[in-house]
């Protein structure tokens, strides 16, 4: 079952599953496993390239010569617009900190107040994928994926439903309004279901 609110069609999993991120357990694997790069709207293909000098210095070696060859970004096999990879797998993003957990360059880059832009919005939305419909209309679905399982785990047991979980990308992505709608769905759907 879906659910309508305004332009989306949200997945019952965002009501239904719980989701609470545990990067002690996975050190941020998300970034750094897989065979393509973070998907990416095309308005924050030239936000990347900007904010680039920003983050340069925490970037590896090898990320780093990706991006002079090929930039920040490209299309990947299902022709989508993704963020570009290293050895096709790890986002050049990517830096390891003095822990050893896998973390975004840009995201640190936000948070000590260098920059404006936090991340891409299908890195800070993840578990969380978008799909663009018919009319305008956007799919919301979770993408289940074996390295999340700990934070599947980590959610049941903390009872956080993934809509509440990224309360904040949601609202950054669809709005304050909208995310309103969403938690009066969720209210209902629990009705529903004693």
């Amino acid at each position: 079952m879906m659910i309508q609110i305004d332009d989306t069609i949200i997945s019952m999993d965002l009501f239904e599953k719980q989701f609470c991120c545990d990067l002690s357990d996975c050190k941020g694997i998300c970034c750094i496993e897989g065979d393509s790069g973070a998907p990416l709207e095309e308005s924050e293909v030239p936000i990347l390239e900007k904010i680039l000098p920003v983050v340069w210095d925490d970037l590896s070696d090898k990320s780093k010569a990706v991006i002079e060859k090929q930039g920040v970004s490209y299309i990947d096999i299902e022709g989508d617009r993704v963020t570009s990879i290293v050895d096709g797998c790890e986002c050049v993003f990517t830096y390891l900190d003095e822990n050893g957990v896998c973390k975004c360059a840009i995201e640190k880059a936000y948070r000590e107040g260098k920059i404006d832009f936090y991340k891409p919005i299908s890195c800070h939305l993840y578990p969380v994928r978008l799909e663009n419909l018919r009319n305008g209309t956007v799919g919301i679905n979770i993408h289940r994926w074996k390295v999340c399982k700990a934070a599947f785990e980590q959610g049941r047991k903390c009872g956080l439903p993934v809509y509440q979980f990224l309360k904040e990308p949601l609202i950054r992505r669809f709005g304050a309004e909208w995310y309103e709608k969403v938690c009066i769905a969720a209210e209902e759907i629990k009705k529903m279901n004693k």
